[in-house]
C-alpha cells in the first residue's frame, strides 16, 4: 500500500485561495461577467443547492448571475478549512450564508470549492453548494 501525503502549501497559497473566494463574491455582487469568468477554469462545474448542475464556464457564470438577480440578498462565505491535496490542487470548505431575503430570512448552507493552480494563478475548478441535512436518528 502506498501512503499518500497531502501537500504542505505555503501560507501565501492559502491566502490567495481565500482572496479568490472573496473575488468570486465581489464579482457576483457587482454583476461582473468578465471578472467572474476569469476566476474559473474552462471546464468548471457547479452543483447548486437546488440540484441544478452547471457545466462549463459560460453556464456557471450565467447561472450564477441569474441566481443572484433572482434571489437578491447578500452572500457571504466564511472558509473554515483549506486543504491542499497536491501542490497545485486544493479543497476549500466553508459556511455560505445568504441574508436579506424576504421576511428577514437567512439561508445557511455549506460550500466546497475545488481549486487548481495554473500559470496565471489559482482558479476555481468546481463548486458544490449544500443545504445542511438533519442528523440521522441515533446520531
Amino acid at each position: 500500500m502506498v501512503a499518500l501525503t497531502l501537500a504542505a502549501a505555503p501560507r501565501d497559497d492559502e491566502q490567495a485561495i481565500r482572496q479568490l473566494v472573496q473575488n468570486y463574491l465581489d464579482a457576483r455582487d457587482n454583476d461582473d461577467v468578465q471578472a467572474l469568468g476569469g476566476l474559473f477554469v474552462p471546464d468548471v462545474d457547479q452543483l447548486v443547492s437546488s440540484g441544478e448542475w452547471r457545466t462549463g464556464r459560460a453556464a456557471v457564470v450565467n447561472g450564477t448571475l441569474q441566481t443572484s438577480k433572482r434571489t437578491g440578498g447578500k452572500r457571504a462565505i466564511i472558509l473554515a478549512k483549506v486543504r491542499f491535496i497536491a501542490t497545485d490542487t486544493a479543497v476549500a470548505d466553508g459556511h455560505y450564508e445568504l441574508t436579506g431575503l424576504g421576511g428577514n430570512t437567512t439561508r445557511h448552507m455549506w460550500t466546497t470549492f475545488v481549486l487548481v493552480r495554473l500559470p496565471a494563478g489559482w482558479r476555481i475548478a468546481a463548486i458544490r453548494n449544500m443545504l445542511p441535512a438533519q442528523a440521522a436518528p441515533g446520531r
